[in-house]
């Protein structure tokens, strides 16, 4: 956060906040690193003051994007589990994986910039996913609904290549086929 960094936002500074952070996600995976700051602006639907005021640089930008997709997924864990059976958590969690993944694949160019400049917008990405994974499927564990003998290392390793093979969006029949597919293959008793 470029100002007042420590403070909590106003709720209309943090609604304008989310409104570029998503509009960013959507516009860098649209047109890469040629993307203009005041489109997203525009689709924000915020003035170019705002945007620059919460992010003075590209970099910063893109950075944050990321992060704030990062942050959503792995924030979605405890939440899912504590309105859905593990189970069905974990399958919704890794819905909102290749939802992740796609979004990371579309800004790879813009990633790559940020990562060119010195910062790595990837750090504590890997441990952060595995702690919500873990957490999700520890849960079905202990329902008894999946096996326990299947790592948390091993699935992200599974959603990876489901992501790569079919994330695109005109895949995501295909996606969530091979997703059913491998929750399928996680049932208790099956080894």
């Amino acid at each position: 956060m470029a100002r007042g960094e420590g403070r909590p936002l106003r709720a209309d500074a943090q609604r304008n906040r989310d409104k570029i952070l998503a509009a960013a996600v959507r516009v860098f995976a649209e047109e890469g690193l040629d993307a203009h700051l005041e489109r997203i602006a525009r689709v924000a639907g915020v003035g170019t003051g705002t945007l620059y005021r919460n992010f003075p640089t590209r970099e910063l930008l893109i950075e944050a994007a990321y992060r704030n997709e990062l942050a959503r997924l792995c924030d979605a864990a405890p939440d899912l589990l504590a309105t859905l059976p593990p189970r069905q958590a974990l399958r919704a969690w890794m819905g909102r994986f290749i939802d992740y993944a796609n979004a990371k694949l579309g800004m790879a160019d813009a990633l790559r910039a940020v990562v060119a400049s010195g910062v790595n917008p990837y750090a504590q990405s890997h441990e952060m996913i595995q702690a919500a994974l873990s957490r999700l499927m520890e849960a079905a564990v202990a329902a008894g609904t999946i096996r326990p003998d299947i790592s948390a290392t091993d699935m992200f390793a599974g959603l990876t290549g489901i992501a790569l093979a079919s994330g695109k969006p005109e895949q995501r029949e295909q996606a969530e086929r091979l997703l059913d597919l491998t929750l399928d293959g996680l049932s208790a008793g099956r080894s």
